[in-house]
Protein backbone atom coordinates (compact mmCIF):
# COMPACT_ATOMS: atom_id res chain seq x y z
CA UNK A 1 0.00 0.00 0.00
CA UNK A 2 2.82 2.44 0.84
CA UNK A 3 4.08 2.00 -2.71
CA UNK A 4 0.87 3.61 -3.95
CA UNK A 5 1.88 7.01 -2.59
CA UNK A 6 4.41 9.56 -3.82
CA UNK A 7 6.56 11.35 -1.26
CA UNK A 8 7.75 14.84 -2.18
CA UNK A 9 10.02 17.27 -0.39
CA UNK A 10 8.85 20.68 0.77
CA UNK A 11 10.22 23.60 2.82
CA UNK A 12 8.48 22.23 5.93
CA UNK A 13 8.98 18.47 5.60
CA UNK A 14 8.01 15.39 3.56
CA UNK A 15 4.69 15.53 1.68
CA UNK A 16 2.73 12.31 1.11
CA UNK A 17 0.62 12.38 -2.07
CA UNK A 18 -1.86 9.52 -2.58
CA UNK A 19 -3.13 8.53 -6.04
CA UNK A 20 -5.71 11.03 -7.28
CA UNK A 21 -5.28 13.26 -4.25
CA UNK A 22 -8.12 15.61 -3.38
CA UNK A 23 -7.73 19.32 -2.71
CA UNK A 24 -7.71 18.80 1.06
CA UNK A 25 -4.39 18.86 2.95
CA UNK A 26 -3.67 17.39 6.38
CA UNK A 27 -0.87 18.82 8.50
CA UNK A 28 0.54 15.86 10.45
CA UNK A 29 2.71 16.43 13.53
CA UNK A 30 4.52 13.36 14.82
CA UNK A 31 6.03 13.18 18.27
CA UNK A 32 6.72 10.39 20.74
CA UNK A 33 6.65 10.52 24.53
CA UNK A 34 10.36 11.34 24.52
CA UNK A 35 9.54 14.59 22.67
CA UNK A 36 11.05 13.36 19.42
CA UNK A 37 10.78 15.71 16.47
CA UNK A 38 11.51 12.93 13.98
CA UNK A 39 10.41 14.02 10.52
CA UNK A 40 13.20 13.14 8.12
CA UNK A 41 10.89 10.72 6.34
CA UNK A 42 7.16 10.26 6.00
CA UNK A 43 5.77 8.63 9.14
CA UNK A 44 3.81 5.36 8.60
CA UNK A 45 0.68 6.88 10.17
CA UNK A 46 0.88 9.77 7.70
CA UNK A 47 1.19 7.37 4.78
CA UNK A 48 -1.82 5.34 5.92
CA UNK A 49 -3.82 8.50 6.57
CA UNK A 50 -3.10 9.75 3.04
CA UNK A 51 -4.28 6.44 1.57
CA UNK A 52 -7.42 6.33 3.72
CA UNK A 53 -8.45 9.96 3.27
CA UNK A 54 -7.28 10.66 -0.29
CA UNK A 55 -5.79 13.88 1.10
CA UNK A 56 -2.24 15.16 0.78
CA UNK A 57 -0.47 14.81 4.15
CA UNK A 58 2.32 17.20 5.07
CA UNK A 59 4.72 15.80 7.71
CA UNK A 60 5.94 18.99 9.32
CA UNK A 61 9.28 19.01 11.08
CA UNK A 62 9.90 21.24 14.08
CA UNK A 63 12.78 22.27 16.29
CA UNK A 64 13.33 20.66 19.67
CA UNK A 65 12.43 23.53 22.02
CA UNK A 66 9.77 26.13 22.72
CA UNK A 67 8.79 28.55 21.19
CA UNK A 68 10.66 27.54 18.04
CA UNK A 69 8.72 24.29 17.64
CA UNK A 70 5.43 26.19 17.60
CA UNK A 71 6.79 28.70 15.11
CA UNK A 72 7.80 25.84 12.80
CA UNK A 73 4.37 24.24 13.10
CA UNK A 74 2.69 27.56 12.32
CA UNK A 75 4.86 27.87 9.21
CA UNK A 76 3.85 24.33 8.26
CA UNK A 77 0.18 25.26 8.63
CA UNK A 78 0.58 28.30 6.38
CA UNK A 79 2.29 26.09 3.80
CA UNK A 80 -0.68 23.71 3.91
CA UNK A 81 -3.14 26.58 3.44
CA UNK A 82 -1.25 27.87 0.42
CA UNK A 83 -1.20 24.39 -1.08
CA UNK A 84 -4.86 23.59 -0.42
CA UNK A 85 -6.67 26.88 -0.87
CA UNK A 86 -7.61 26.81 2.80
CA UNK A 87 -9.09 23.32 3.19
CA UNK A 88 -6.78 22.08 5.95
CA UNK A 89 -7.10 19.61 8.81
CA UNK A 90 -4.45 19.24 11.51
CA UNK A 91 -3.52 15.95 13.17
CA UNK A 92 -0.90 15.28 15.81
CA UNK A 93 0.38 12.48 18.03
CA UNK A 94 1.75 12.90 21.58
CA UNK A 95 3.93 16.05 21.60
CA UNK A 96 2.72 16.69 18.05
CA UNK A 97 -0.84 16.68 19.38
CA UNK A 98 0.15 19.20 22.04
CA UNK A 99 1.66 21.38 19.33
CA UNK A 100 -1.52 21.01 17.24
CA UNK A 101 -3.63 22.21 20.17
CA UNK A 102 -1.22 25.08 20.86
CA UNK A 103 -1.45 26.05 17.19
CA UNK A 104 -5.23 26.35 17.53
CA UNK A 105 -4.83 28.73 20.47
CA UNK A 106 -2.24 30.79 18.60
CA UNK A 107 -4.36 31.07 15.46
CA UNK A 108 -7.43 32.08 17.46
CA UNK A 109 -5.54 34.75 19.40
CA UNK A 110 -4.10 36.11 16.15
CA UNK A 111 -7.61 36.08 14.62
CA UNK A 112 -6.19 33.94 11.80
CA UNK A 113 -8.17 31.37 9.83
CA UNK A 114 -8.36 28.07 11.76
CA UNK A 115 -8.23 24.58 10.26
CA UNK A 116 -11.53 22.86 9.49
CA UNK A 117 -10.84 20.35 12.28
CA UNK A 118 -8.09 18.85 14.39
CA UNK A 119 -7.29 15.31 15.55
CA UNK A 120 -5.24 14.71 18.71
CA UNK A 121 -3.84 11.19 19.25
CA UNK A 122 -2.53 10.10 22.66
CA UNK A 123 -2.02 13.78 23.29
CA UNK A 124 0.64 15.27 25.56
CA UNK A 125 -1.34 18.33 26.66
CA UNK A 126 -0.03 18.90 30.20
CA UNK A 127 3.73 19.17 30.55
CA UNK A 128 3.52 19.30 34.34
CA UNK A 129 2.97 15.51 34.11
CA UNK A 130 0.87 15.63 37.29
CA UNK A 131 -2.25 13.86 35.94
CA UNK A 132 -3.06 10.62 37.84
CA UNK A 133 -2.88 8.44 34.72
CA UNK A 134 0.81 9.31 34.28
CA UNK A 135 1.72 7.25 37.33
CA UNK A 136 -1.22 4.83 37.42
CA UNK A 137 -0.79 3.63 33.82
CA UNK A 138 3.01 3.77 33.65
CA UNK A 139 3.31 0.05 34.41
CA UNK A 140 1.25 -0.76 31.30
CA UNK A 141 4.02 0.56 29.05
CA UNK A 142 7.52 -0.81 29.75
CA UNK A 143 9.01 1.88 27.47
CA UNK A 144 7.54 4.72 29.54
CA UNK A 145 10.21 6.40 31.68
CA UNK A 146 8.67 9.21 33.74
CA UNK A 147 11.99 10.55 35.05
CA UNK A 148 13.39 10.79 31.53
CA UNK A 149 10.20 12.40 30.26
CA UNK A 150 10.37 15.04 32.99
CA UNK A 151 13.97 15.80 31.99
CA UNK A 152 13.09 16.11 28.33
CA UNK A 153 9.99 18.18 29.13
CA UNK A 154 12.10 20.68 31.07
CA UNK A 155 14.54 20.88 28.15
CA UNK A 156 11.71 21.40 25.67
CA UNK A 157 10.10 24.16 27.80
CA UNK A 158 13.41 26.06 27.76
CA UNK A 159 12.62 27.93 30.98
CA UNK A 160 8.98 28.78 30.22
CA UNK A 161 6.35 27.94 32.83
CA UNK A 162 5.02 24.43 32.24
CA UNK A 163 1.46 25.74 32.73
CA UNK A 164 1.84 28.16 29.81
CA UNK A 165 -1.12 27.22 27.55
CA UNK A 166 1.14 27.19 24.51
CA UNK A 167 3.13 24.44 26.24
CA UNK A 168 0.25 22.78 28.11
CA UNK A 169 -2.96 23.59 26.20
CA UNK A 170 -5.13 21.92 28.86
CA UNK A 171 -4.63 25.11 30.91
CA UNK A 172 -5.75 27.42 28.11
CA UNK A 173 -8.95 29.24 27.26
CA UNK A 174 -10.49 26.86 24.72
CA UNK A 175 -13.36 29.03 23.50
CA UNK A 176 -13.66 29.50 19.76
CA UNK A 177 -11.65 26.47 18.65
CA UNK A 178 -12.61 24.36 15.61
CA UNK A 179 -13.98 20.80 16.01
CA UNK A 180 -11.58 18.45 17.77
CA UNK A 181 -11.30 14.67 17.87
CA UNK A 182 -9.30 13.05 20.69
CA UNK A 183 -8.16 9.44 20.34
CA UNK A 184 -6.59 7.56 23.24
CA UNK A 185 -6.41 4.16 24.90
CA UNK A 186 -7.40 3.27 28.44
CA UNK A 187 -3.95 2.14 29.54
CA UNK A 188 -2.06 5.17 28.18
CA UNK A 189 -0.13 7.21 30.79
CA UNK A 190 -1.31 10.31 28.88
CA UNK A 191 -5.00 9.32 29.02
CA UNK A 192 -5.98 12.02 31.53
CA UNK A 193 -4.63 14.75 29.26
CA UNK A 194 -7.21 13.81 26.62
CA UNK A 195 -10.02 13.46 29.16
CA UNK A 196 -9.33 16.83 30.80
CA UNK A 197 -8.92 18.65 27.49
CA UNK A 198 -12.12 17.12 26.08
CA UNK A 199 -14.10 18.19 29.14
CA UNK A 200 -12.77 21.76 29.06
CA UNK A 201 -13.31 22.07 25.33
CA UNK A 202 -16.88 20.77 25.53
CA UNK A 203 -17.68 23.24 28.34
CA UNK A 204 -16.30 25.98 26.09
CA UNK A 205 -18.72 25.08 23.30
CA UNK A 206 -16.22 23.27 21.08
CA UNK A 207 -17.47 20.28 19.06
CA UNK A 208 -15.61 17.32 20.60
CA UNK A 209 -15.38 13.69 19.49
CA UNK A 210 -13.66 11.69 22.26
CA UNK A 211 -12.88 8.02 21.57
CA UNK A 212 -11.13 5.77 24.10
CA UNK A 213 -10.11 2.23 23.15
CA UNK A 214 -9.66 -0.29 26.02
CA UNK A 215 -5.97 -0.81 25.33
CA UNK A 216 -3.39 -0.62 22.59
CA UNK A 217 0.17 0.27 21.70
CA UNK A 218 -0.18 3.07 19.17
CA UNK A 219 -1.93 4.33 16.04
CA UNK A 220 -3.08 1.57 13.69
CA UNK A 221 -5.69 0.90 11.04
CA UNK A 222 -8.55 1.53 13.47
CA UNK A 223 -7.07 4.88 14.43
CA UNK A 224 -6.52 6.14 10.90
CA UNK A 225 -10.03 5.01 9.94
CA UNK A 226 -11.48 7.07 12.82
CA UNK A 227 -9.35 10.06 11.82
CA UNK A 228 -10.48 9.81 8.21
CA UNK A 229 -14.15 9.60 9.18
CA UNK A 230 -13.85 12.68 11.39
CA UNK A 231 -11.89 14.77 8.88
CA UNK A 232 -14.30 13.95 6.08
CA UNK A 233 -17.22 15.00 8.28
CA UNK A 234 -15.81 18.54 8.59
CA UNK A 235 -14.25 19.11 5.16
CA UNK A 236 -16.92 19.42 2.44
CA UNK A 237 -17.38 16.26 0.38
CA UNK A 238 -16.66 18.01 -2.92
CA UNK A 239 -13.23 18.90 -1.53
CA UNK A 240 -12.33 15.32 -0.66
CA UNK A 241 -13.47 13.70 -3.89
CA UNK A 242 -10.92 12.48 -6.41
CA UNK A 243 -9.90 14.95 -9.07
CA UNK A 244 -11.50 14.32 -12.45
Amino acid sequence: MAGDVRVETSPVGPVVCPPGASEAVILYLHGDRQLSNASASAHPTAVQLALDSDAVVVCCGYRASFPYALEDVHAGYEYCRSRSGGQVAVAGERLGAGLAAALLLRLRDLEAAPPQCTVLISALLDLTLEAPSVSLNAAADPTFDLAELRRRTAHYAAGAALTNPLLSPVYGNLHGLPPIQLLAVGNDPLLDDSLAFAARAARSGVAVDLRIRPDGTGPGTETTAAMTEFIRSWIPADRTAHSA
